[in-house]
């Protein structure tokens, strides 16, 4: 054998470094294009790697905490389960025996360049989209924009199972704060509609998912989805029988249809809105008044017609014999929601609401009706003669003047149906003269005012002094108001950074990156809804959107209704008061992080998927870490995902179940 030479000796570690370098470098081509040979999919690997590096200011540090307690029942919940670990479904047995049983960063922390901002433009209605078509391959024909191959993870474990929430509980309309039979059933009082009341299953919370109901399809768009529905999406027949001669609802065919009537609107809620304007001009829909809440609403006609006077209503009624009227409201399109005035709060601040319609008891309502706001009360009291009805009007005039309400019009239309409309007093001069201080006024010693699981008021809410009526419609929604909770200088700058930042991500990154068909798109929540920037910044398109301010985090939802929007509090460690399948976006805003701080990931993305249609959109905006623990988990309910500019991740629910 020849021994090789000092020469060859030196050549052979260069050339077996040049043979592992060329055969890497042909695994790496074969396997690049073996995953995607498309010329797509190359054109998009070439516009990443060539595409200008313009981005938006990181998130800021989280913001202060509310000190407010959450006084939610129930025992400390589990610790977050970290995707793809150990099994976290739940099986039905599991549901039953339940029921017995990331702050969001100041976005304006994270100050938005100016000339970024300057190129705000209404962006594409065209938004680039998950091809429904192709099912769960949609998004792989679609490259994440997170610069690090953010979607390798896999799926969770997770072994989800369908709800089955009872006897005497539709398996398809299923609420768990709502339907929890055993906490009803022990109930030992129905006398101030404590059934009605939110009545949460304690941890272990369910993991279930809702199943949608047999000949399910996408609803009927807006706005035509005003006047009809499909009657497979809400196959609730009882109102239409029920309310057969009040005009709220007939069935024509595969639709539900809506002619516009209710119980004191027989003859159409148009001509009642054109009514109520008619005998006090100074209401000005759309412009001083733009917020109204109405009580005990029916399918919510009349704040779906306000809507044509650019008006945006509140509507709400409990889950109850009415059968599904909520429900009916959401899948028109109408911002509705589900509660009861029984023995708590309603989920909203004081004095928030430029008009209230309908509705008792009238100490809850003067609390969250603004000052110089409007009661309009259309009841049979009004305009009978029968004994009991007057007996009812007497009482209400001893009491509308007992807490300082006057009385601003009495009249009647053209087929009888009477209205009077009293107003709330602007100044606290009338409670001060009253003869006998009952009900007395609110302090300090009669408990929070935070109105979360809060017991009703016996007395009278007013912070008149530092109150005054927002500017007209539009100027309002960009107005600053420093009657808010967390009123300082500060305050001022996070507003106008927040708006600014939201006006801009809108238009450049919402409508032009995200793979969500705005066209389609009417029902939008926001889950962390800050001062509203988000909300604003959709205000031109034909949608609404439900602000909701968690509790825990800075009580901004004032600020909100200041700007002529609409929201609630809640705790999402608790499912949200609506039915399954009503929202068509959404958005979560660095709260991830807190949240699973106190309760399961899997608990909240099961209540996303109840709340959310199928074929619509989840938005989430969050760090890195975030993002990778629950992008696996969405991938196990078979949401489609995808990575945009590392921070959003913006995921797509389907159709699947367990078992089909």
């Amino acid at each position: 054998m020849a021994v090789p030479t000092s020469d060859q000796r030196k050549r052979r570690p260069f050339l077996l470094s040049l043979s592992l370098f060329l055969l890497v470098s042909a695994l790496l081509a074969l396997a690049f294009l073996f995953l995607d040979p498309s010329a797509q999919s190359l054109s998009v690997l070439s516009s990443r790697l060539t595409a200008p590096t313009t981005t938006l200011a990181p998130p800021a540090a989280p913001g202060e905490r509310n000190p407010t307690p959450i006084p939610a029942p129930g025992d400390t919940p589990p610790p977050a389960v970290v995707a793809g670990g150990a099994e976290a479904g739940e099986s039905a047995d599991a549901t039953e025996k339940a029921e017995e049983t990331a702050s969001r960063p100041d976005d304006t922390a994270a100050a938005v360049n100016a000339d970024a901002a300057a190129g705000e433009g209404g962006g594409s209605s065209e938004s680039p989209r998950l091809d429904a078509d192709k099912g769960a391959a949609a998004t792989e024909g679609v490259a994440d924009d997170d610069g690090g191959g953010g979607g390798d993870e896999p799926a969770a474990k997770v072994r989800w199972e369908t709800c089955r929430p009872g006897r005497g509980v539709s398996a398809a309309d299923y609420i768990p704060c709502l339907d929890n039979m055993r906490a009803i059933k022990a109930l030992r009082s129905r006398r101030h509609m404590e059934h009605r009341e939110r009545h949460c299953p304690v941890a272990p919370r369910p993991r279930c998912l809702v199943r949608v109901p047999s000949g399910y399809r996408s609803p009927v768009p807006w706005p035509r989805s005003r006047d009809m529905i499909w009657y497979n999406n809400v196959p609730h027949p009882k109102l239409v029988e029920y309310k057969k001669d009040q005009n709220w609802v007939t069935k024509s065919g595969d639709y539900l249809v809506f002619p516009g009537g209710g119980t004191q609107f027989k003859t159409g809620v148009t001509r009642y809105i054109q009514f109520i304007e008619q005998i006090m001009p100074t209401i000005q829909w759309g412009t001083h008044t733009k917020t109204v809440l109405d009580v005990g609403c029916g399918v919510a006609s009349f704040g779906g017609y306000l809507l044509d006077r650019n008006v945006i209503t509140m509507s709400f009624a409990p889950k109850d014999e009415h059968e599904a009227q909520i429900q009916f409201a959401l899948e028109r399109g109408i911002p509705a929601f589900l509660a009861v005035i029984g023995t708590q709060k309603l989920p909203f601040p004081d004095e928030a609401f430029d008009v209230v319609h309908c509705g008792k008891p009238l100490l809850e309502l003067n609390r969250v009706l603004r000052p110089g706001g409007y009661y309009i009360w259309s009841a049979t009291p009004v305009y009978r003669q029968e004994k009991r009805d007057q007996d009812d009007w007497n009482a209400m005039v001893k009491l509308t003047k007992s807490i300082c309400w006057r009385t601003v019009v009495k009249s009647e239309d053209s087929n009888g149906i009477g209205v009077v409309v009293y107003q709330k007093p602007a100044s606290n001069s009338c409670y001060l003269e009253r003869r006998t201080n009952e009900p007395p006024m609110c302090s300090k010693k009669d408990g929070p005012r935070f109105p979360w699981y809060a017991p009703l008021d016996t007395c009278i809410s007013s912070s008149i002094e530092k109150s005054s009526w927002p500017l007209p419609w539009p100027e309002r929604l960009n107005a600053r108001y420093l009657n808010v909770p967390d009123d300082s200088s500060s305050t001022d700058e996070k507003f106008d950074v927040d708006t600014k930042y939201w006006k801009h991500a809108i238009s450049e990154i919402y409508y032009n990156d995200f793979p969500v068909n705005w066209s389609s798109t009417r029902n939008v929540m926001d889950m962390n809804a800050g001062y509203g920037g988000f909300a604003a910044a959709l205000v031109d398109k034909p949608l609404w959107v439900m602000n909701v301010v968690p509790v825990g985090q800075p009580d901004t939802l004032p600020v909100i209704f200041n700007r002529g929007l609409i929201g609630v509090y809640h705790d999402w460690c608790e499912s949200f008061n609506t039915y399954p399948r009503t929202y068509d976006l959404l958005h979560m805003s660095y709260l991830l992080g807190s949240l699973t701080n106190r309760c399961d990931i899997m608990e909240v993305a099961a209540e996303i998927d109840r709340i959310l249609r199928p074929d619509r959109w989840f938005v989430l905006r969050d760090t890195t870490e975030m993002i990778k623990k629950m992008r696996p988990v969405l991938k196990s309910l078979h949401y489609e995902t995808v990575v945009v500019k590392q921070q959003f991740l913006v995921a797509k629910k389907g159709f699947w179940r367990p078992g089909k």
